[in-house]
């Protein structure tokens, strides 16, 4: 599927763990990619699976649909975990009640240190 524009998911390995740094727009037209993405991680069957958003500029509600699927579908087989900060992604999140669902956190680092 070629990349959609306004958005870039960069993977990268790190031991037991994939990160996915993501740039960009999350809305209606570049949900699909980001899920596409997550799911072709978690083919890879790593035990984390970290979503990094903190360079992403916007969130919108379909981005936000399909980080609930993607964890969803993880539960029971991989650590999922989100990097999100300020209002841009952590604060749509917030109010919508993901953070009570979902692990989320400051850096990357504490995603992929935190037990």
């Amino acid at each position: 599927m070629p990349a959609a524009p306004g958005l870039s998911v960069l993977v990268e390995p790190h031991g037991e763990a994939v990160v996915l740094n993501v740039a960009g727009e999350i809305d209606l037209a570049t949900a699909p990619q980001l899920g596409d993405s997550i799911k072709a991680a978690m083919e890879q069957r790593p035990e984390t699976l970290v979503v990094d958003l903190s360079q992403v500029d916007f969130l919108a509600s379909a981005g936000m649909a399909v980080l609930i699927g993607c964890h969803q579908q993880a539960k029971g087989n991989l650590r999922f975990r989100i990097v999100a900060t300020g209002s841009a992604t952590f604060r749509p999140m917030e109010l919508t009640g993901m953070t009570d669902e979902i692990s989320i956190y400051p850096t990357r680092d504490e995603a992929l240190t935190a037990e």
